[in-house]
């Protein structure tokens, strides 16, 4: 089974719910692998935040317009394969921004542009599926965004397909690699 875009037309805020396990499938009923983008605004509540660190310095990870990327994979439910698929995310990311001619840095799982925060990340499992929240600002006060980039929030749905369309391709080539490499004990 493959896995399956889902870009909404319309608005739609985060709040750190649409981690949860099985969010595709209630809200557009992709039982799946998939990634759902769209553009809103962000403010996590502190009961949907993830990273404890976070958590326990009471941080608050709000923008008032983000891209959002909400991805799940059912094959696994490991903890170091999600915040690997993280980071190749967050690599994709970075080429596509580069590929339109705006240069990032990463650092783990953020990009900065010109040394500002542009973007929030977070992976986690359940019992059933892992998940990858990806955000993208696209205007901020105080941040880094997209419009200091030179991408005007009206461009931003390409954006959203573009680099969606790329991490279903890298997924795909992987499972394409995986399915031609012979294993070591057999000649």
């Amino acid at each position: 089974m493959g896995i399956e875009a889902h870009i909404m037309d319309e608005t739609y805020d985060y709040d750190g719910s649409q981690i949860s396990s099985l969010w595709a499938y209630q809200m557009f009923g992709i039982q799946a692998d998939s990634v759902v983008a769209f553009r809103g605004q962000c403010d996590v509540q502190l009961a949907h935040m993830i990273d404890l660190e976070d958590k326990r310095e009471n941080e608050s990870i709000v923008s008032a317009d983000m891209l959002h990327f909400i991805i799940e994979h059912f094959d696994s439910t490991d903890l170091k394969l999600i915040y690997n698929r993280q980071r190749l995310f967050t690599a994709l990311v970075a080429e596509t921004l580069s590929s339109m001619g705006i240069m990032t840095n990463r650092e783990g799982d953020d990009l900065f542009f010109n040394g500002k925060k542009l973007t929030v990340s977070i992976a986690s499992t359940s019992a059933v599926s892992q998940k990858i929240h990806f955000g993208i600002n696209v205007s901020h006060d105080f941040y880094g965004n997209l419009e200091e980039c030179g991408i005007a929030a009206e461009n931003t749905r390409q954006l959203l397909e573009a680099i969606t369309g790329r991490y279903i391709k890298e997924m795909e080539d992987i499972e394409g690699d995986l399915r031609k490499s012979r294993p070591l004990d057999v000649v």
